[in-house]
């Protein structure tokens, strides 16, 4: 099983200036959580407890205020500064040392996913022992995403990045799960024309010792990408409709570690002190 996971935080978020000028995008709120809470409850639903944090340089700080060490989640959470956005694979460079001889799971720190039987699919990831794999989502556009074909057998046979003829349909989302090798394959990546070291290049050397797999999130699930303010704010309209609808949060961190038995109700209580007098706290009390 795999039992490490990276959640990368860095990057400049241009498409979001002038807001994320001063605050990291992760930091910003989908409905009534930081960013952040949400790839950070996809890594929990996954049984995953060790978690390495890549942050910009400078904006450590802000994290730890919300997310101090994850012992109060029964988790473990550790940080890196990352100097300046150098490109995807740099996460497992960067990493290097907290990923040891494991294998890693990659998820970026603005990606949401959601769906009935994730957690599910997410544990099975996690089974991988050699190789790569990552998920895939049914888009309408998929000349705006990184796109993937498929083999009968789920192998992928081709990766086109944002490609100008129909090539497939299936866009390849931010949650990547790797074999040890990730590391030194990360450091032969050479940049590329925009001065940093490509995720495709990476899968691609996965591909050519078929050892590329995809799995895909069906047609219950659904899968977010924040990076611009309009992305920003569907998210945001999506996670209050349905947490409205039904009354159950969406990457209720608390909730979570108590279902996964990493916390008990007095650990709950120090949550609620923590968070103060809020509807995420009302939330929590219903919880014990």
């Amino acid at each position: 099983m795999i039992k490490k996971g990276i959640i990368l935080a860095g990057g400049k978020g241009t498409r979001m200036s002038p807001l994320t000028k001063a605050v990291n995008k992760q930091l910003l709120p989908i409905y009534d959580k930081p960013l952040i809470f949400y790839p950070l409850s996809i890594l929990m639903l996954a049984k995953i407890k060790d978690i390495l944090i890549i942050v910009n340089k400078g904006q450590l700080d802000q994290y730890k205020k919300i997310l101090p060490d994850g012992k109060n989640l029964g988790i473990k959470i550790s940080y890196a500064e990352q100097v300046s956005p150098r490109g995807l694979p740099d996460a497992f460079i960067v990493g290097e040392k907290f990923i040891g001889k494991e294998n890693v799971v990659l998820i970026l720190g603005d990606n949401f996913f959601y769906g009935q039987n994730l957690s599910k699919k997410l544990i099975e990831n996690c089974k991988l022992k050699n190789g790569a794999r990552v998920l895939l989502h049914k888009v309408i556009k998929p000349e705006l995403y990184g796109v993937a074909k498929i083999n009968k057998k789920n192998k992928i046979t081709l990766i086109k990045e944002k490609p100008k003829k129909f090539v497939s349909d299936l866009a390849i989302t931010g949650l990547y799960f790797f074999d040890n090798k990730v590391v030194e394959l990360s450091k032969k990546l050479k940049p590329s024309k925009r001065g940093e070291i490509e995720i495709t290049d990476l899968l691609n050397l996965y591909k050519s010792k078929n050892k590329l797999e995809a799995d895909i999130i069906g047609r219950g699930g659904a899968w977010l990408d924040t990076g611009s303010i309009e992305d920003f704010y569907k998210t945001s309209a999506f996670v209050s409709s349905i947490e409205n609808r039904q009354g159950l949060k969406i990457a209720c961190l608390e909730e979570i570690a108590l279902l996964n038995k990493w916390i008990d109700k007095k650990n709950i209580k120090n949550s609620i002190k923590f968070y103060g007098n809020c509807d995420y706290s009302k939330y929590l009390k219903n919880l014990i």
